[in-house]
């Protein structure tokens, strides 16, 4: 038992860490936000769908839950769309550090999901986050509108964490995660019909931007998120939304290894780093010990 939640928040930290080489991936394609997130969802779907062909899964979900993931599906959608147009408008290193709030709203709003009381030590990992936060940002005032997208995108993708949380319980997730995309791409590809976006400059990208996006959809996408899903059977949503504070650590890193001087850290990054590590390590001994209690 204990050796496999080992492996499960292994896994998790691998999901993290290709997720942190994401942002990288979103700085380096160059089409707008809205554009790469519709390539994005259509490819990962397409990846799915074959995926669950080959596994013989069955693809049927009751109308009820239909309709949540359609609406879950909207959520993912307007959460990456916020999430590359704030590396647009800044970059990768203060997108992610602001996405290290996820702990922090996440133990504010999982107990209204699951209707638990609040633990007083998952408030306070958050406000240490938060200080992190503040260490690492440091930023100017140009940086404040993608601040802004950041903060909007991880806020979104706390409430979609949670509902998702939900629905595991019920069904296959690959067959959960390829509806979600679906219905992303129907609700872009409407926003695009009326603003006459599908023109033929659309569908013409560098052979960069198409290995980009491929890499992205396939293994950042399809895999990853499907395999988060998956390990919230086993994880609660806020030990998976704190552990994905490492995301800002990872890719961070990544970034200024593979874009350069651009992403370059100061001191007090990394004194915000190790708190949120140390956080992160924490959270899994206190959670260890009470489990081993019960």
């Amino acid at each position: 038992m204990q050796r496999d939640k080992l492996k499960t928040y292994l896994n998790l930290h691998l999901i993290v860490f290709i997720w942190g080489f994401t942002a990288v991936l979103g700085a380096l394609i160059s089409i707008k936000a809205d554009a790469l997130v519709w390539y994005r969802m259509l490819f990962a779907g397409a990846f799915l769908f074959l995926f669950i062909l080959f596994k013989k899964i069955s693809f049927r979900i009751p109308v009820k839950e239909f309709f949540k993931l359609i609406f879950v599906g909207l959520l993912i959608a307007v959460h990456w769309i916020f999430f590359f147009q704030a590396i647009h408008i800044s970059n990768v290193s203060v997108t992610l550090a602001v996405f290290s709030l996820g702990a922090f709203f996440t133990s504010i709003l999982e107990p209204l999901f699951y209707g638990r009381k609040v633990l007083w030590y998952e408030v306070f990992f958050g406000l240490v986050i938060i200080a992190g936060l503040i260490l690492i940002l440091q930023v100017e005032i140009n940086y404040f509108e993608g601040i802004l997208y950041a903060l909007a995108s991880i806020i979104i993708g706390v409430l979609f964490t949670l509902m998702n949380g939900k629905l595991i319980h019920k069904h296959e997730s690959s067959v959960i995660t390829f509806y979600e995309f679906m219905s992303g791409v129907g609700f872009i590809s409407i926003y695009f019909l009326f603003k006459h976006k599908f023109t033929t400059d659309f569908f013409i990208l560098t052979t960069n931007d198409w290995l980009l996006l491929l890499i992205l959809a396939s293994i950042c996408t399809a895999y990853a998120f499907t395999a988060s899903v998956k390990i919230m059977e086993k994880l609660s949503p806020y030990t998976v939304m704190l552990t994905t504070s490492l995301e800002p650590v990872y890719g961070i890193i990544l970034a200024y290894f593979i874009i350069g001087g651009k992403e370059k850290m100061s001191i007090e990054f990394y004194i915000g780093a190790i708190l949120i590590v140390i956080t992160v390590i924490l959270n899994g001994f206190i959670k260890r010990y009470n489990t081993s209690k019960e």
